[in-house]
C-alpha cells in the first residue's frame, strides 16, 4: 500500500508499537527446555491482551500467531512441543492485524552460548536486511535493495534463498512489489514515497532446501542452519521510516 494520509500512518505506527512490543517479549522468554508451543501461546495470549488479532491467521490453512523456525528449519516453523536446548537459532515470525492494517516482522535469537559459526549467520542477516532498508528511499528501485541482501550475505561467505521475498503489506499481509533477495541494481519497480513495506531475507549457508512433510517448515537439505531478519516500514525522501524494531 501507499499511505494517503496521516491517519493511516498514525495507525501503523500504532501496529508496529504493538507489535514489536509482543515480538520483543516472545523473544526475551526463549530459554532452554521452553517449547516453540508455549511462545506460540504467550503469541496468542499477548495478542488477546492488546485487542489484536495475529496477522499470520489470514493465511489460508495457517493456525498459529508465529512461525517459530529452529536450526535448519530457516523460516515458516509450525511451532511444535520439542523444548529449546543451548546452542539452538531461533526465528520467531510474527503480525498483527490492528484497526484493517497488518505488521509482518522477524528476528532470530540464539539460545545460551551459540558458535561463532552461528554469531555470523546473525550478524550477516541483521545487516543485509538493514543495508536493504537503507535502500528503500523514493525514487529507487526494487532491485537496488534485491542487490544488497544477496551481496551483503556473500560478504560473510553465505547466501539468500531466491524463493522467498520482501513484498509490500497494507491491509492484506502481502501485497505489490515483490522484493527478490538477489538481483541487479537499478532494476526491478520504482520506490515511490509512502510505500509501505516488509524488507526480508533469509541468509543460509547452503540454499539447497526442501518443504517438510507438514507443508511449511522450510528445511536445508543438508542441515545447515540460517538466519532470517524482517522489518516492516515506510518508503521515503530521506529514508526508510521502520515501523517494527524489536530491540
Amino acid at each position: 500500500m501507499i499511505i494517503k494520509n496521516a491517519k493511516q500512518e498514525r495507525i501503523l505506527r500504532e501496529a508496529g508499537e504493538i507489535s514489536s512490543d509482543i515480538l520483543r517479549t516472545l523473544g526475551n522468554n526463549l530459554d532452554v527446555g521452553i517449547t516453540p508451543l508455549e511462545i506460540e501461546k504467550l503469541a496468542q495470549d499477548l495478542c488477546k491482551e492488546y485487542g489484536v488479532k495475529p496477522s499470520f491467521m489470514t493465511v489460508p490453512n495457517y493456525d498459529y500467531a508465529t512461525c517459530i523456525s529452529v536450526n535448519d528449519c530457516i523460516l515458516h516453523g509450525i511451532p511444535n512441543d520439542i523444548p529449546f536446548k543451548k546452542g539452538d537459532l531461533v526465528k520467531i515470525d510474527f503480525g498483527i492485524v490492528y484497526k484493517g492494517y497488518c505488521t509482518d516482522h522477524c528476528w532470530t535469537w540464539g539460545i545460551g552460548n551459540i558458535s561463532i559459526e552461528d554469531k555470523k549467520l546473525i550478524e550477516a542477516g541483521r545487516e543485509a536486511t538493514e543495508n536493504g532498508c537503507k535502500q528503500a528511499v523514493t525514487g529507487n528501485r526494487t532491485g537496488d535493495i534485491s542487490h544488497v541482501l544477496r551481496s551483503t550475505a556473500v560478504k560473510y561467505g553465505f547466501t539468500t534463498l531466491k524463493e522467498f521475498v520482501a513484498h509490500g503489506i497494507g491491509k492484506s499481509l502481502h501485497e505489490e512489489p515483490e522484493i527478490l533477495s538477489f538481483g541487479d541494481p537499478n532494476t526491478g519497480d520504482v520506490l515511490k514515497d509512502g510505500m509501505v513495506l516488509c524488507i526480508e531475507c533469509q541468509v543460509v549457508i547452503n540454499d539447497d532446501i526442501y518443504i517438510s512433510d507438514n507443508g511449511w517448515d522450510v528445511m536445508s537439505v543438508d542441515g545447515s542452519k540460517g538466519s532470517m531478519y524482517e522489518y516492516m516500514g515506510i518508503v521515503r525522501d530521506k529514508g526508510f521510516v521502520k515501523l517494527t524494531d524489536s530491540f
